[in-house]
């Protein structure tokens, strides 16, 4: 997180109002995940050291209210979008949540917060369809799962395949034909994306004609992150962050909502952190 607070101290970044993310209570988690799930989460919050979840996932005595403030901040996002109080927001937080599946903490991912945050948009403001874009280099299992059934929350995906958690092809489509799946090549560029994006995913967001568009904002596609191999640059991030607002512009009063995800350079998480906001702003 000091990565991205130190990308946003630029001075161009000054006229963004800033607040602190609220917490949600744990039956505002239920939106996805059932009691028994959340109820285990929280009987097995150490007091102190770790709890190992999965070889990736680990919970410290810190981790459940933080994941709590993540789905508070991501929810009030979405209030303050759907209540036209703001065009659009960028929620940094951690831990990412797109891995995390119905009853299952996995891939560093506790709570799904996208997908809490499009449930959200439905049950309080109406939101009658709700786009989830995820351009994070894994795929996010978790949230095409959630969503597999459900004919009015589209979620599309771009992604290196074959990397974990191994789901994400392009025949994975769900039951409604809702699922998009772009998947690219280890060292593919920002050509390849760019073409996978505006051929695979932007038709078929103009065709679902989204209330609100979600974005899971992952930035391990960037060339110098160590967990991922696709070769795109901070200005691509830009340049899907623009394409992303003209559709919302057209269907969903420019409403969109962006859910920090991966980034594990710290140097290329602020660059693409940068250039997201310099196009959420306009620029």
């Amino acid at each position: 997180m000091q990565a991205v607070e130190r990308a946003l101290e630029h001075e161009r970044f000054a006229p963004l109002v800033r607040c602190h993310a609220p917490k949600a209570e744990t039956s505002v988690v239920e939106l996805v995940h059932p009691a028994s799930f959340v109820e285990a989460l929280v009987a097995a919050s150490p007091t102190e050291g770790f709890f190992q979840i999965d070889g990736d996932t680990m919970m410290s005595p810190g981790t459940l209210d933080t994941c709590l403030h993540a789905v508070g901040g991501s929810n009030h996002a979405v209030d303050a979008v759907m209540r036209g109080e703001s065009t659009n927001a960028f929620v940094a937080m951690r831990p990412p949540g797109h891995h995390a599946e119905i009853s299952r903490a996995m891939g560093f991912c506790l709570f799904n917060h996208a997908a809490i945050a499009a449930r959200h948009a439905r049950k309080a403001h109406g939101a009658s369809r709700v786009a989830l874009v995820d351009w994070d280099v894994h795929h996010g299992n978790g949230s095409q799962h959630i969503f597999w059934a459900d004919r009015d929350v589209m979620y599309a995906s771009t992604h290196q395949m074959p990397l974990f958690p191994g789901t994400g092809a392009t025949g994975e489509r769900g039951d409604h034909d809702t699922i998009v799946n772009a998947p690219l090549n280890a060292f593919d560029g920002s050509e390849v994306f760019r073409e996978a994006f505006e051929a695979r995913i932007l038709p078929r967001l103009e065709a679902f004609a989204p209330d609100l568009i979600v974005i899971s904002a992952g930035f391990d596609a960037h060339k110098l992150d160590p967990l991922g191999n696709i070769q795109l640059d901070e200005a691509d991030f830009g340049w899907a962050t623009r394409k992303l607002m003209e559709v919302a512009d057209r269907h969903a009063g420019g409403r969109i909502v962006s859910i920090l995800e991966g980034g594990y350079s710290l140097d290329g998480l602020g660059r693409s952190v940068a250039a997201h906001m310099d196009a959420l702003m306009g620029r």
